[in-house]
């Protein structure tokens, strides 16, 4: 086990899983699934995932344009059947991939920490599809020009999740269930409402600093993921994933190395996933999510073969684990 334990703190809670050369070489559970009746997390035990299923609508959507179903140049006004108020109608598919495309952000990181302000007029329980979340961006002002700059963004994915449900008919859940979990075979992930969760799914905790106590955040985030994130999953389907993204099984190859090439100049960031640089030409690759009870991380070393999932459902800092993990292995 190389003493990763030793790089993970005491109050820990969720999964981690490290895997090189296609075997795996730490995977282990820590913590509660349910706080209050001590149920334990478990290797296959389902977490929510946060901005992390960014990754997966990005593979959607270059699903259709190599479909030629889409363009990268394609504009939202030619796709979306609602008006668009004060939203730029040529914003195209490629700046809202990249993060370039300027549309107002219903969750603008920049200036907003918390994002359970949200709810405070907008309840949380009414976010059950994609569309439910149109009325908080669509009355807001366009944040730059089009394609201006980068500027990490939320409402963009949620728009792709419309535009995957304007091209094919279905759900944007239903369409990933069905071209992207079921042939990765990735059976345990899903876009679960909070109310109405499957067995065997870990609740998120916040903890309440004035009480000194811990709270489930089933009114901290929306009750159904978006396109913007919200899928549940566990570490293992998460290694099939990347297994099959880096086969070529869900995109083609040509389509894959414009996905995990650097889209904006400024930014490390191809199209749904972070690049990190190593030397020149060269990138490890990770796709990660945050929200109020939520905290998940994965990351893959193509060099190395080397594949390191984290996730938790108290929001543990899986950043600074991962940082001694990939220290540790690099020794």
């Amino acid at each position: 086990m190389m003493g990763f334990d030793e790089c993970i703190n005491e109050d820990f809670s969720g999964v981690i899983s490290v895997t090189q050369n296609g075997k795996n070489v730490y995977r282990k559970a820590f913590g509660y699934a349910d706080l209050p009746n001590k149920v334990s997390n478990k290797i296959d035990t389902k977490f929510a995932t946060a901005s992390a299923g960014k990754v997966f609508v990005a593979i959607a959507i270059l699903q259709l344009i190599e479909q030629r179903r889409l363009s990268f140049d394609s504009c939202i006004g030619d796709i979306l059947n609602f008006d668009l108020k004060n939203i730029d109608p040529h914003i195209t598919i490629r700046q809202l991939l990249n993060h370039t495309s300027g549309i107002p952000d219903y969750f603008d990181e920049s200036v907003m920490e918390d994002y359970d302000e949200l709810w405070i007029d907008y309840p949380n329980y009414k976010i059950r599809t994609s569309s439910d979340i149109i009325p908080l961006f669509i009355h807001k002002p366009m944040m730059y020009p089009t394609g201006d700059r980068f500027q990490y963004n939320n409402t963009g994915f949620v728009v792709l999740g419309l535009i995957v449900e304007a091209i094919t008919g279905s759900s944007f859940d239903v369409y990933l269930n069905e071209h992207v979990f079921i042939p990765c075979g990735m059976l345990n992930t899903g876009y679960y409402e909070l109310d109405r969760l499957p067995a065997q799914c870990a609740n998120g905790y916040v903890y309440d600093d004035s009480r000194q106590e811990f709270y489930t955040n089933i009114y901290s985030v929306d009750v159904k993921g978006t396109g913007a994130g919200g899928a549940f999953t566990t570490v293992i389907d998460v290694e099939k994933f990347w297994a099959s993204l880096m086969k070529g099984q869900l995109i083609s190859k040509e389509m894959l190395k414009e996905m995990l090439t650097p889209q904006v100049k400024e930014e490390c960031y191809g199209y749904g996933i972070w690049l990190d640089k190593k030397e020149e030409g060269m990138f490890d690759y990770h796709f990660e999510g945050c929200d109020p009870g939520i905290s998940f991380y994965s990351s893959y070393d193509k060099q190395q073969d080397l594949l390191i999932t984290l996730v938790s459902n108290f929001g543990c800092n899986v950043w600074k684990v991962f940082r001694d993990i990939k220290g540790l292995i690099k020794r």
